[in-house]
């Protein structure tokens, strides 16, 4: 396990991890390796090429707004999210990329038509989310040309280390309760009398310290309950040009002015649930910034469930929190290490499927379930969202994204209350399903994988 839950829990800005986290990234680090080179200087021009699914629906998903600002040195961790549209109108208004890092500093023209371009009919070998980004001297000689891969999640890889076998398998020995299959993480917590989450911390104590660990998971849960408090009274239409209004506060609203009547259904928290959901997807949507959980377009289904676990199961504590996120993340590097989080690659199983199974996973766990019952509800959160499709109308994170999360967060509470009434016992283990929602992703049809070539996007006329 040579990934860390700090790679698969991450602060990024939306709307997607593979579309907008990881080209944004990828930008910023082919200038950081320019300087390396020393030819930080030499750079006159810049030139962006984009391919298959960054291609396909890199408009929707403001992949073009990432690459413009990830090369000028911004970090979605830190960039001021209400920034963004004025540094990229700046940009294209300007024609010149202002090249900004710590004491290296230049201005080059860039011209987002002829520079940029979206390469709709072709594909680079090994993942779908493929980009090249060159630099050229005054001359037009290039200087150098690199190809990365945004594999989902934010994680982002050059070519030459596409082989991710090798890059998660080449740390397995530093890690002190190592794993790689949900049946060595069961047999882990089985000698040495651990939770899953408690194998998983301690395993992070090779990158940070015990105190720094629980600080920064509660900075997590600080940064979503933000992300939905946000969500609950920003109004509006989102970006994008489908039109799509904000519910989540009008929901709110719905919920905070009628609380006799909630009182009366026993089955109104699952409205705080979609909301929670909602609110958390609808800023996504927006560009606001979340935790992807594992990815953006997933980003909504982890917050929901944890604001469930906090204000209605009544053990909730700072400690169920950080044991939920231990667990989530837990799963997550499972799916990440022996199938996909991309949703370019194994369609939305692989992200809102995900998301769904570490969330039960986690739900259970802090809820008292035993470890059988914990790797039983993540299995029963994928098992039911084999084959989800990604199919973004117009490209946007939006339909049938937003409601998508809410429904996965849902399933998600239900998979963890059937787990715990029963003894952990099942005929599918979370193994099986893994590689069976891998095998499910290679036999899906590229148009249902995040291509807006099929499913909704086709069926639906834009309006």
């Amino acid at each position: 396990m040579s990934v860390s839950i700090f790679d698969i829990f991450t602060v990024g800005i939306g709307p997607s991890s593979s579309h907008t986290v990881g080209p944004m990234k990828a930008a910023k680090s082919f200038i950081e390796y320019l300087i390396q080179l020393k030819l930080f200087d030499d750079i006159d021009k810049i030139k962006c090429d984009f391919y298959g699914s960054l291609a396909l629906t890199g408009k929707g998903h403001g992949t073009d707004k990432a690459f413009l600002l990830g090369i000028q040195g911004y970090d979605p961790e830190t960039i001021d999210s209400d920034q963004i549209e004025h540094i990229i109108s700046d940009t294209i208004k300007l024609k010149k990329l202002k090249l900004s890092f710590k004491e290296h500093s230049k201005e080059v023209p860039f011209v987002v038509k002829n520079d940029l371009k979206f390469n709709r009919r072709i594909s680079l070998p090994h993942h779908p989310n493929g980009m090249a980004f060159a630099a050229f001297d005054k001359n037009n000689n290039e200087l150098y040309r690199k190809i990365y891969y945004s594999i989902g999640g934010g994680f982002v890889l050059e070519e030459a280390e596409i082989d991710t076998s090798n890059v998660i398998n080449s740390h397995l020995q530093h890690v002190k309760y190592p794993y790689q299959s949900a049946a060595e993480l069961l047999e882990q917590c089985r000698k040495n009398n651990f939770k899953i989450s408690e194998v998983v911390f301690q395993n992070e104590l090779i990158w940070r310290d015990e105190t720094q660990i629980k600080t920064d998971l509660l900075k997590f849960w600080k940064i979503m309950q933000d992300c939905v408090r946000r969500g609950f009274v920003n109004e509006g239409i989102l970006p994008g040009g489908l039109k799509v209004p904000r519910r989540a506060p009008h929901v709110y609203k719905q919920l905070l002015n009628n609380p006799e009547k909630n009182l009366m259904d026993s089955l109104s928290v699952l409205d705080w649930v979609n909301l929670y959901a909602l609110a958390v997807n609808e800023e996504n949507a927006a560009g606001g910034q979340v935790i992807t959980a594992p990815t953006n377009g997933a980003a909504g289904i982890i917050p929901a469930v944890l604001h469930y676990y906090s204000r209605f199961c009544p053990q909730a504590n700072d400690q169920g929190v950080i044991d939920f996120l231990l667990t989530a993340g837990a799963i997550a590097i499972l799916y990440k290490t022996n199938a996909s989080i991309s949703g370019a690659e194994v369609g939305c199983q692989g992200e809102v499927g995900v998301a769904c199974s570490m969330a039960a996973a986690a739900l259970c766990e802090v809820l008292g379930g035993t470890t059988l019952q914990v790797e039983n509800a993540a299995e029963i959160a994928m098992e039911h969202n084999l084959g989800l499709t990604c199919d973004p109308i117009g490209g946007l994170v939006q339909i049938p994204c937003i409601e998508r999360n809410a429904m996965g967060a849902i399933k998600a509470i239900n998979a963890a209350r059937m787990a715990l009434r029963g003894d952990g016992t099942h005929y599918v283990s979370l193994d099986k399903v893994i590689a069976t929602m891998k095998q499910t992703g290679r036999d899906m049809k590229k148009q249902y994988k995040e291509t807006s070539k099929g499913g909704l996007a086709v069926n639906i006329v834009e309006c």
